[in-house]
């Protein structure tokens, strides 16, 4: 038996006021991921000395970013400014999928791009050989066909199971935990294993993402200067934290006991691993690399001298 629509729960504010708080602040979010996001993919594609592999799979990245904030955050804003909670079971389909695909392709991207950090500090003479312009398409290919893959696969499980427990999903998107509740088949435990294998695999890529950083830190100790030390340090803790928090949040989010689980805890661990990591992003990567700042503040001033 299908639902015809899916009821987002999210709370439901009392006053039009909190709605309304609730909105501005989605707004806010969502316009500096798409400022931040495309400030960094227009940078990187009109600066030709910027087409080196570290930003190649910052492009890749500030892409998967972008979509991971359309795919969510305007339907969440939509349904504040409009008082309304319905999204057709299509639509909770469609978003499902996209969300999915953007979430792992921004996990790989992340793990490629630690390699990426750990080659050229600990490996400089064989950079050009492991990470060449073919290399690094094929792996951002890879990236990208793996989200895929692992995206339509869980839509499709997920998808395919009765939903007979009312049609009411206690958060602001279509999350596969939210809508394994409303299942009444035994058969959601084939979705079950699904997300725990995917969150084996995830705490696997975060795994080689600490060993590599645990060697990166290492060659880093031992450079003489201390200015160039406090540098690289503060490039990787930054973007190491905002991992950390992407990787355990979504992992949790994902494989939490029933018990455990609650309006305010689902919220806040959505929040942080789907809607925080795309607008902290470009600032984590962008304001210790002079380069790439540099590259932004030519293409802003060019655009302020055209108009």
């Amino acid at each position: 038996r299908k639902i015809k629509n899916v009821l987002s729960d999210l709370n439901k504010p009392d006053t039009r006021q909190l709605q309304l708080l609730h909105f501005c602040l989605l707004l806010g979010i969502s316009l500096a991921a798409l400022l931040g996001n495309g400030l960094i993919i227009s940078a990187v594609a009109c600066g030709h000395h910027l087409h080196t592999p570290m930003f190649f799979f910052l492009l890749n990245l500030a892409l998967s970013d972008l979509g991971s904030i359309c795919t969510t955050v305007p339907k969440a804003m939509h349904n504040s400014l409009w008082d309304t909670r319905d999204i057709s079971y299509t639509g909770c389909a469609a978003q499902l999928f996209s969300f999915m695909f953007f979430i792992s392709t921004e996990f790989y991207l992340l793990t490629i791009m630690c390699y990426d950090r750990y080659v050229s500090i600990c490996k400089p003479l064989h950079y050009g050989t492991l990470l060449g312009s073919r290399a690094c398409a094929h792996m951002a290919a890879a990236a990208w066909a793996s989200a895929f893959l692992n995206a339509l696969m869980h839509t499709a499980n997920t998808f395919s199971l009765p939903l007979c427990h009312g049609n009411a999903l206690g958060q602001f998107f279509c999350e596969i935990p939210q809508i394994l509740k409303l299942s009444c088949s035994n058969s959601h435990l084939t979705e079950l294993w699904l997300l725990v294998v995917t969150g084996i695999f995830s705490l696997c890529g975060f795994v080689f993402i600490v060993f590599s950083y645990v060697q990166i830190f290492r060659a880093v100790l031992r450079i003489p200067s201390e200015q160039g030390r406090h540098k690289a340090f503060s490039t990787c803790l930054p973007h190491l934290a905002v991992v950390s928090l992407f990787v355990s949040t979504g992992i949790f989010a994902q494989l939490k006991p029933p018990s455990m689980s609650s309006p305010s805890l689902d919220l806040a661990l959505s929040v942080l691993y789907s809607v925080v990591p795309p607008a902290l992003n470009p600032l984590i990567y962008s304001l210790r690399n002079q380069e790439l700042k540099a590259a932004v503040r030519r293409l802003m001033t060019g655009c302020f001298h055209k108009h």
